[in-house]
């Protein structure tokens, strides 16, 4: 069975965010769902689905995608015992500050905050190989090739010397 990595943004215009997560989970074996819901205006919506995903037996994480007022995350938190990130898409808005509502949780409530969309996709598999070793392997791969990558441009910078 599938590790679930659910996907839950604000609103569609977070879709290009999401899907970036998405692909990026692809390579370690998730299946993935990407959602919308929000916190402030559709909160027995978001209730409701986390309350089905919960029901379901498969490991999972969720990955809230809210920028301004990041309720969603804690809110999803809140209501799960799945690991939560926060992934919360890029701003200029407000100079940035809006980032405040992603780093600063009420007590009891502990989303893991990282700002690029494929890391999120990575902590999501570090989370579940914690148990499945199936993942914990895919997580050396990609980590083994990314090593192999940067050894090759280091041998190919020396090269042309």
């Amino acid at each position: 069975m599938k590790p679930l990595l659910v996907i839950l943004m604000g609103s569609k215009a977070d879709l290009v965010h999401a899907q970036k997560i998405a692909d990026a989970a692809q390579p370690f074996g998730f299946e993935v769902e990407i959602r919308i819901g929000s916190a402030h205006k559709t909160a027995l919506h978001v209730f409701d689905l986390l309350r089905t995903y919960e029901a379901d037996p498969r490991a999972k994480v969720y990955v809230t995608i809210a920028g301004r007022s990041n309720a969603l995350s804690g809110f999803t938190d809140g209501c799960v015992s799945a690991p939560v990130i926060a992934c919360p898409p890029s701003s200029e808005a407000f100079g940035g500050a809006d980032i405040f509502s992603s780093l600063r949780m009420p007590s009891g409530i502990a989303p893991a905050l990282v700002l690029e969309p494929a890391n999120a996709a990575l902590l999501a598999a570090k989370m579940i190989g914690i148990t499945d070793m199936v993942m914990r392997e895919r997580v050396k791969v990609f980590q083994e090739a990314n090593q192999q990558t940067l050894l090759a441009d280091d041998q190919e910078i020396q090269a042309s010397k």
